[in-house]
Order: C-alpha cells, then structure tokens, then sequence
C-alpha cells in the first residue's frame, strides 16, 4: 500500500509541466554559472534549497512582510513579486528571470519586451512545486539536490497520508481575506486550497474550473453548509483577521453555519497558507491535522 501510494504522488509530480519555456539563446552554456534575477520569496527559497550560490542570484524581490534567504540579501533588490522593476531587470541582465506562474499573465510579456529569458514556476500545489524544483535542478545542474527534495517531499506525504486514510473528510470552506475589507473564496486550485486538499479535506466549491479564487454570496456558503470554516490573509494578517473578526460579528447570517455554532472556524497563519507553495507546506499540514481531525 505504501509502495503504491509513493509510486501515484511520484507520477504526480512528473505530470505536472515547468511552466514557460527557458529561452536560453542569450543564456550561459555553462548553467551552473547562469544569472538570476528572482522575483518573489518563494524562488529565492527553491534556489536556497537548491544551493545555488549567491554570485549567481544577482535580483531579489523587495518585501517587508516575508524575508529573503540572508545569502541572497546583498543582491540587488527589483520591486515587488507581482511588479518587478523592468529598468532595473533591463540594466541588471540577468541570463535568466524567475518568477512564480500566477504572474505569467502580467509580466510574460514585459519579460519579452526587455529581452529577457523567464520562465515561471508553477507554486500553485505542493507537487508543482516539486516539479519546478526537478526542472530547475536539471537546468542549473542540480539533479542531485533536486532529486533528494521531491524524494523527501514523496516520503513526508506517504507517511502523512497513512495516518488519516481511513478518516472522513470533514468539509471546508476556506476564505482569502484581502486587505481594504473584502474576502474571495479559496479553490482547490489555489495553494492554500492545494494544502487543505493533501491533508483530506473536501473544499465544497471543488477546483473553481481552474479558478484559484471565486466570489460566492454568503446565502449559497450558507447552503453549503461546511463542516469547518478557515480564514486566512493575502497581506496585512492583523488588519485581515480583525475584518474578519467584525464580519462574523456583525453579520447576522454567519451565525447560521453549523461550523459557527459548533466552534469550527479557525484563522490560519498566512506564513504558512499564502498565495504561493513554500517549504512551509509541512507546518502548514501539521497544523491543519489538529484542525480537521482534532489531533492537538
């Protein structure tokens, strides 16, 4: 049984594609010396993980609500993940720009206008990830490293989903606060759906068609009727979690959810339940165990 269930997450993970082709024409031949510019905290983490020198991570992300690996802090800092400073790319001339592939609408074509190879990895699941560690490592001559994470990642799941393969999965409702006051619903197809969905949970709004985020009225949540309600933050958790906190107050119908009644509303740590995959996914799934089967 354990040999069958490392075998389909293996296969899983080699399905899924490395989003974005790596134009290399204007590339190093030697990829292990190749420049980068990293655009979000999460690629500056796959690389770390990687052991890719800090001579070659040449960009990094500007951010102040998450932090850059400390190797990487020197290097020259681009703007923020989802508007990356094309002057700077432009005269830094990076051989290659990486970013994350919920981005790859805004800026595929900003990347191309400057001249610049990109691609985008795929930080939507847990398992794309891993495929996008694989393709890293082969195209930065690190299949070794690589390998030994997606075998980690395997060995972690196997053992994770042993525990609970013959529970019931409870049904979740997840809310995406965003800052200003407002919330979307999380799909399966969004990260912290993904992390919800490892961890045997059943998302009442399934994959969203592919969407990651939908917005759905409170009468047909209502109708729904989940087991548990999670609420987690794209930016500024405090400012979220009091919205929420004042939402659920002040809004008469929320008292109507059996998950409401029954105590089963449960704010996540937006370090571990963001918008992007990140080597968190473990804390992520530990803290959802006591969540959905009451083990803390």
């Amino acid at each position: 049984m354990l040999k069958k269930l490392k075998s389909s997450l293996l296969a899983l993970i080699l399905t899924l594609s490395f989003v974005g082709c790596v134009d290399q024409s204007g590339a190093s031949n030697n990829n292990d010396k190749l420049t980068i510019a990293a655009t979000s905290v999460a690629v500056t983490e796959i690389l770390e993980a990687l052991e890719i020198s800090a001579d070659q991570v040449i960009g990094i992300p500007t951010t102040e609500a998450y932090s850059v690996p400390k190797k990487y802090q020197n290097a020259t800092e681009l703007g923020t993940a989802m508007a990356p400073d094309m002057e700077t790319l432009s005269t830094l001339k990076p051989d290659l720009i990486l970013s994350p592939n919920s981005l790859e609408g805004d800026l595929a074509a900003k990347y191309e206008k400057i001249g610049i190879s990109s691609s985008f990895l795929n930080l939507k699941s847990v398992s794309g990830m891993f495929k996008s560690i694989e393709e890293l490592g082969k195209l930065l001559d690190k299949e070794d490293k690589a390998a030994k994470l997606v075998n980690e990642f395997v060995d972690y799941m196997v053992a994770f989903r042993e525990k609970y393969q013959n529970q019931t999965s409870p049904r979740v409702l997840i809310l995406m606060g965003l800052p200003g006051g407002s919330y979307v619903v999380a799909t399966e197809s969004s990260y912290v759906g993904d992390l919800v969905r490892l961890a045997g949970g059943t998302n009442i709004y399934g994959n969203g068609d592919g969407q990651d985020f939908v917005n759905v009225n409170v009468e047909d949540m209502l109708q729904q009727n989940p087991d548990i309600i999670l609420r987690t933050s794209h930016a500024l958790p405090e400012e979220v979690m009091e919205y929420f906190k004042k939402e659920f107050q002040e809004n008469a119908i929320w008292s109507q959810f059996s998950a409401v009644q029954n105590g089963r509303v449960y704010d996540l740590d937006n370090n571990y339940f963001g918008m992007s995959a990140n080597f968190n996914y473990q804390k992520g799934l530990e803290n959802l165990e006591g969540i959905l089967y009451g083990t803390n």
